[in-house]
């Protein structure tokens, strides 16, 4: 199994930018797609940003799409969140996932390994 940290997360200001890292250990790294959720007090987790095992493909949520970019190096088997231009709407705790699939997928169901979370609070 693979078991996955993040790490990163903080408090900025609004405008401000974040890299998250999640460090993946125990299977290989390259079997997985890899993805970035997200969840706010009260709220659902949601998809936020999904990377193919190449790092060739990948997917955004609207609501982050042209502000964050997702992205791994395979040789160190971490997966990385850059959010940039970031706003107080996407203060939540912040988790990585990994799923044995073939294709990017958006639906958490999809993603049977999880990190603990970071916490992203963003400031107005």
């Amino acid at each position: 199994q693979v078991q996955l940290v993040e790490s990163g997360g903080g408090l900025v200001q609004a405008g401000g930018s974040l890299r998250l890292s999640c460090a993946a250990s125990g299977r290989t790294f390259t079997w997985y797609i890899m993805g970035w959720f997200r969840q706010a007090p009260g709220k659902e987790r949601e998809f936020v940003a999904t990377i193919s095992r190449s790092g060739g493909n990948t997917v955004y949520a609207d609501s982050v799409k042209g502000r964050f970019t997702i992205s791994r190096d395979n040789a160190k088997s971490t997966l990385y969140l850059q959010m940039n231009s970031l706003k107080p709407e996407d203060t939540a705790v912040y988790y990585c996932a990994a799923a044995r699939g073939t294709m990017v997928t958006t639906n958490k169901y999809e993603y049977d390994k999880w990190g603990q979370g970071t916490q992203v609070t963003v400031s107005s």
